[in-house]
């Protein structure tokens, strides 16, 4: 089945299936199978997000280039995880959340780990609205006038209202934002999705390594010895906490793992597979593992792509922020960001560029945040709908109705984050609490994905010894760092 095909599929087509009829052969060469990558992207667009531009700048800030060596590894280690994630959707047709739900334990309608699950992404809303109230920060310092002449217009009508937006401008634009994202995910499906993101990650990214470049030419300069001090495997005792933090969010977070099996089936991986025969049938098993090679190369170029721009972030931050002793942090954190892009430009032969840099960092914060807010919000609503079907809550009939379904949480998701946005207004906070819930479920799904792996082994289509290997360093190293996580936020509440 073609991609034009998969646009076009009749409104009552289950993009969850895998019917015979729609298998189709992988791509045989490198350049072909490059064309048919996708998912990565999405998720890449997810990734790169407000951990990257809020947390991972503040780790930079906090602790400067020490801990280089812990971003390199959070964006690598997990992405073995995700591979076989990938690989168990492909070769037996089933979501994340349907593959969990067979696992041993308690149940309440599913599997208590699709409970932990739906208490991490309740939690991760902080996050989302962190997004929001940051991109209303930004859309504020870029056009202030507007921000102004809004407020007026609010208060005219109900005057207590307009001098309270007067002191809190930046919600207007997280109302808007919110506003913007619902409308355009209620107007599109995956390949909207999947268009949107791959021109904002690009973007985003040649952006930042810019930036990263340009200190090169100011007195904010990056040496061999900085970089080399970031792999000296140190971790300062005044960023455990940010650190740990960190590791749940950078690279491939819980949420964005259970998130990428639903990417891929919609893509199309597997039903182009076509449903895992009962006897030995050897074209099956050429097209499992030809569609499992273009995940896995979809998965390792989107991991180029976020790895990329996560270093890129953390450099910013510890070569700019961390020597002038700047947080990001609160209602000044788009202007502290903001400086950490102009002030470097000060006094040197491009001082004349700040004008084009502020608007371009501007314009750069509002992709960041309004992307991931934008496929964060499409890949919860997506799992919500699964998980209710898979708890008998609510049954939506056929696609159809998934669809409808899905469409009704791309609302209530933005306008609950916004409310929460609003009640707190600290967004550094709100992304912290959101890595502590993904990083206390990493473990636990790194641990699913080995159990499942050896329960349903099938050593046809299965990952070869090397990467079997490396995703039990990845579920040892995430299971250390989650333990380290939770005694030390069991210590900090004793302390209080």
């Amino acid at each position: 089945m073609s991609e034009q095909a998969h646009e076009h599929e009749p409104e009552g087509h289950d993009l969850y299936a895998t019917p015979v009829d729609a298998v189709e052969e992988p791509p045989r060469t490198l350049v072909t199978a490059l064309g048919r990558i996708g998912p990565g992207l999405i998720l890449a667009a997810a990734i790169v997000g407000t951990g990257e531009l809020i947390n991972t700048t503040g780790l930079g800030a906090k602790a400067g280039f020490t801990l280089l060596w812990l971003i390199l590894a959070s964006c690598v280690v997990k992405v073995f995880v995700q591979v076989e994630l990938g690989r168990y959707a492909i070769v037996h047709g089933k979501t994340t959340l349907a593959a969990f739900d067979t696992l041993p334990g308690p149940r309440l309608g599913a599997s208590w780990i699709c409970w932990l699950w739906l208490i991490m992404m309740l939690a991760t809303q902080a996050q989302i609205a962190a997004m929001e109230g940051t991109v209303g920060q930004a859309a504020h310092m870029a056009f202030p006038a507007a921000s102004d002449a809004m407020a007026d217009a609010v208060g005219a009508v109900v005057p207590s209202w307009g001098a309270f937006l007067k002191t809190r401008e930046e919600y207007i634009w997280a109302g808007l934002t919110t506003i913007a994202a619902a409308a355009l995910l209620l107007s599109g499906g995956y390949k909207r999705i999947e268009r949107i993101t791959t021109i904002l990650v690009a973007a985003v990214t040649l952006f930042t390594v810019a930036s990263v470049v340009i200190l090169q030419w100011t007195t904010f300069r990056i040496g061999l010895p900085d970089l080399a001090s970031g792999f000296t495997f140190a971790l300062p005792a005044t960023a455990v906490g940010l650190a740990f933090s960190a590791f749940g969010i950078t690279g491939v977070g819980a949420a964005e793992l259970v998130a990428y099996p639903y990417w891929c089936i919609e893509k199309g991986y597997a039903k182009f597979v076509g449903p895992k025969p009962a006897s030995d049938d050897a074209r099956w098993v050429d097209r499992a593992r030809g569609w499992t090679r273009v995940m896995q190369l979809d998965a390792w170029v989107s991991m180029l792509v976020f790895t990329i721009a996560t270093v890129a972030f953390y450099l910013l931050g510890a070569a700019v922020l961390h020597p002038q002793g700047l947080d990001p942090k609160g209602p000044e954190m788009i202007p502290t960001l903001a400086r950490m892009y102009l002030g470097p430009l000060e006094g040197t032969p491009l001082a004349s560029l700040r004008g084009g840099v502020r608007v371009a960092f501007l314009l750069g914060a509002w992709a960041v945040l309004f992307k991931t807010l934008y496929v964060a919000t499409a890949a919860n609503s997506r799992l919500t709908v699964d998980f209710l079907n898979l708890t008998g809550i609510w049954r939506p009939e056929g696609d159809a109705g998934r669809e409808r379904a899905v469409k009704v949480f791309c609302v209530v998701y933005p306008a609950l984050a916004l409310a929460l946005y609003y009640a707190v207004r600290e967004p550094l906070g709100l992304v912290k609490a959101g890595g502590v819930a993904q990083g206390m479920m990493l473990p636990l799904i790194a641990g699913a994905v080995i159990y499942l792996r050896r329960r349903d082994d099938d050593p046809r289509v299965g990952p070869s010894r090397l990467s079997d290997t490396f995703t039990w360093i990845a579920f040892l190293a995430i299971t250390i760092v989650a333990g380290y996580s939770a005694f030390d936020l069991a210590r900090s509440l004793v302390a209080a």
